[in-house]
C-alpha cells in the first residue's frame, strides 16, 4: 500500500506531493490492465480543452513514459502526467468509486473554481 513519487523530471524537484493517486484508483488500474493482458500499460491523466466548463479530464493507457512525465506508483501502479496537464492537476487525487450512480474515476482538484453537473468538465 505503499506510493511512491518519481520526481525524475527537475521541474518536479522539491514538491512535496503533486498529485495523489489513491489505492482505489490503483487496484481498478491494475484490474483492467490484467483484463488487457499488457503489464506494461500505465494510466495516463491528461487536460484537454472543452466540456461545457473550458476543461476537461481525459484517461488512456500509455506504454511509454514521456521525458518530462511525471509518474506517481501506487501499491505496483503507475499513474503518468505530462507536464502541461500537471499544473492544472497540481494537489489533486486521482480516485475510484462505485455508488448507485455507476463506477468510476474521479478527480478531487483543488484547482478548480468550477465543475459542470457531470463532474467531467471544469475551469479554473
Amino acid at each position: 500500500m505503499d506510493t511512491i513519487i518519481d520526481l525524475a523530471a527537475p521541474d518536479y524537484l522539491g514538491l512535496d506531493r503533486p498529485l495523489d493517486f489513491t489505492p482505489a484508483a490503483a487496484a481498478k488500474v491494475r484490474e483492467l490492465i490484467s483484463e488487457e493482458g499488457n503489464p506494461a500499460l500505465k494510466l495516463r491523466v491528461y487536460i484537454q480543452g472543452g466540456g461545457c466548463s473550458g476543461f476537461q479530464y481525459g484517461f488512456e493507457f500509455d506504454e511509454t513514459r514521456g521525458e518530462d512525465d511525471l509518474a506517481v506508483d501506487t501499491d505496483g501502479v503507475t499513474l503518468l502526467v505530462d507536464p502541461l496537464s500537471l499544473q492544472y492537476l497540481m494537489g489533486a487525487a486521482v480516485d475510484y468509486s462505485e455508488s448507485l450512480h455507476g463506477a468510476q474515476f474521479t478527480i478531487r482538484n483543488p484547482n478548480a473554481k468550477s465543475t459542470c453537473g457531470c463532474g467531467s468538465s471544469f475551469t479554473t
